[in-house]
This record gives structure tokens, sequence and C-alpha cells, in this order.
């Protein structure tokens, strides 16, 4: 953490809020429930990490604008990689980040809806979902023939690739499921696609994020745990 950075920041917010005024929480996946970005392990189980690393870093600070060809850039370094990668990654590597359970507890008790949206895969978001009681969930879903990554994603309903007008478009859609409205949500993320999630919601949380998503959230924890989070409500 940087000296002159605090713990906890709150800006064009005035606390304490109210935990009841909100009814659902969209949170990012990677770097953010998680401690890691799945595609760049998976990239180093495949001693390609340093190339992917390299564009994940980049589209998460913004420098990459458009999300859907950093990703098809990675994805395409990955072909031919063993989908055993992956489980190696889930079982080897996937850790949740300090505080991601007792948050997401947390607001379920207190009666909101959880919301998984992710630029990443379901093949690990489905194991997250799954162990913090994730109610909704939207992500990328790795093409896998003969055992291998083919370097693409599988089509789904809705499109492709989850980028973070899509991670917008599940949270109001989640919301309106419910009969919530954009200022009852809560947006937790750390890159650069999880802004326009964030700039739709009442709430928007960055956690230990790059500094574009730093300056315009409306929280931003830079130590700690994402249930620091809970401190900001009466």
């Amino acid at each position: 953490m940087s000296a002159e950075l605090s713990p906890l920041v709150l800006q064009h917010v005035t606390p304490p809020l109210r935990l009841s005024d909100f009814r659902l929480a969209a949170f990012d996946m990677d770097s953010t429930l998680i401690s890691i970005e799945c595609i760049d392990e998976i990239a180093d189980v495949a001693g390609k990490k340093a190339e992917v690393a390299a564009i994940t870093e980049a589209a998460m600070r913004g420098e990459i604008t458009d999300f859907k060809d950093s990703l098809r850039r990675r994805l395409a370094l990955l072909k031919g990689v063993p989908a055993t990668a992956l489980d190696e990654v889930l079982h080897q590597r996937l850790r949740f980040n300090p505080g991601a359970e007792t948050l997401c507890a947390a607001l379920k008790a207190a009666g909101l809806k959880l919301v998984l949206v992710s630029g990443g895969f379901t093949f690990f978001a489905r194991h997250v979902a799954e162990r913090l009681g994730i109610d909704f969930m939207r992500s990328n879903e790795l093409e896998i023939v003969n055992g291998h990554l083919t370097g693409g994603l599988c089509m789904q309903d809705w499109g492709d690739i989850c980028d973070g007008e899509e991670k917008r478009r599940m949270m109001l859609s989640c919301a309106e499921q419910i009969g919530a409205t954009p200022a009852q949500c809560i947006a937790v993320g750390d890159g650069a696609n999880d802004l326009i999630m964030m700039g739709a919601a009442g709430l928007s949380v960055a956690y230990h994020a790059k500094p574009k998503v730093r300056e315009q959230a409306m929280v931003a924890i830079h130590d700690g745990g994402l249930d620091r989070l809970l401190t900001v409500f009466a």
C-alpha cells in the first residue's frame, strides 16, 4: 500500500450508510473475490505467464480499452493447453481474498441478493459462486476440444464475452428481476472493466484496485479485507 493511501477512503458519499437501503451486490471475481487472475495462472501452468499477464495488467489499468480484444489475445496464447491446467489452478492456486466469505454472508443475512459478474471463466466461477452462496452468475465458458483449450470461448445465449458493458447489463437485469432499482445496487471491483458496472450502481466499491478505479469509486479499500466494507454501514 502506498504511504499516502488511507486503508479506507470514502468520497462522494456520506457515512454512515444503511445496509437496508440496498438489495443487491454485484462482484467481480478475479482479484476481487479471489486473489488471482485465473487466466494468468493457467498461462503460468503452461509456461506462458509473462506474455499473458502483461496484457492482463494493461487491460486492468485501462491502458487497453477494448477488453474483448485483450481477452481474445490472451486466449489465443493458451491454444493447445491441456484442460488439466484448469484443475491445477482451481485446487492449488485459487484462494478467496480476506473477508470475502464474511462480507457475502453478512450481505445475505441482511437480505441482499448476490451477483457474480466475471470476465473470467465459468470453470472457476461455479466454485466461487457455490462457496459464497451467489444467487446469479455470468462468466465466460472456455472452449475445450479433445481435452485441450482451443483458444476460444463458447457462445452463450447472451454472447461470448462478459465485458464491462455486459457486467452492467447483468447487474441491472438481476436488480430488475428482484424489483430493485440501480440505486439499491452495490458494485465491487478492482479493474477498469468494472467501471461501467460501478458507475451504474448506487454504491461503488474498489477493492485493492487500479488507480483509475479507486479514483472513481465511492468507497476504496486499500488495506485489509473485503469485510472492511461493512464498517461504512450503520
